[in-house]
């Protein structure tokens, strides 16, 4: 398994992004015989994320600012714009079968593309509250989306490796992250 980090910054406009946290992608955490949904399911459920749901991931900018998403990818692949669509911040990655990407609070999401078999599961931090949904439409929902990310804790697991690295080494508090 391979680990990406990158940060998505504030946009200054629609979408806080999250300036404190990095995105963490997990390349290939399963092999194309073992991915599966329930194999998915059983892992996050194992690290302490739930809420789980089958499904793929919707085509215009959303994001949670009361929770931190995990997605697994079991089958097929997709491209995943990050940040909104200010050249300046967003960021574009590929997930393939097998993949899995942590998406901290406040960081818009949406596919701009993907084959026909695409499909993801995603789950949260179940430490925290049920995630909401915000869709970068005016400061109102902004004030409230930020107050709520200054709430969200880091989860006490990561979603994928549990209880040693991915988010345990990359968010853990107090330790200065820098852009990979």
């Amino acid at each position: 398994m391979k680990i990406d980090t990158f940060f998505v910054r504030d946009d200054g406009n629609f979408f806080p992004n999250n300036n404190q946290l990095p995105v963490i992608v997990y390349r290939q955490v399963f092999d194309s015989r073992s991915v599966s949904a329930s194999n998915w399911e059983q892992l996050f459920k194992r690290n302490n994320f739930g809420q789980s749901w089958r499904d793929g991931i919707f085509t215009f900018h959303h994001y949670h600012s009361t929770a931190h998403e995990a997605l697994g990818c079991y089958a097929g692949h997709a491209q995943v714009r990050l940040g909104g669509d200010d050249e300046q911040v967003r960021k574009d990655v590929e997930l393939n079968a097998g993949d899995c990407i942590l998406i901290p609070t406040g960081v818009a999401h949406k596919n701009i593309g993907q084959d026909s078999a695409f499909a993801v599961v995603g789950a949260y931090d179940l430490d925290g509250r049920s995630y909401d949904m915000n869709y970068g439409k005016d400061a109102e929902e902004r004030r409230k989306a930020e107050d709520n990310m200054k709430k969200v804790e880091v989860p006490r697991m990561d979603p994928v490796v549990g209880e040693s690295g991915g988010l345990i080494q990359y968010w853990k508090k107090n330790t200065p992250h820098q852009e990979t």
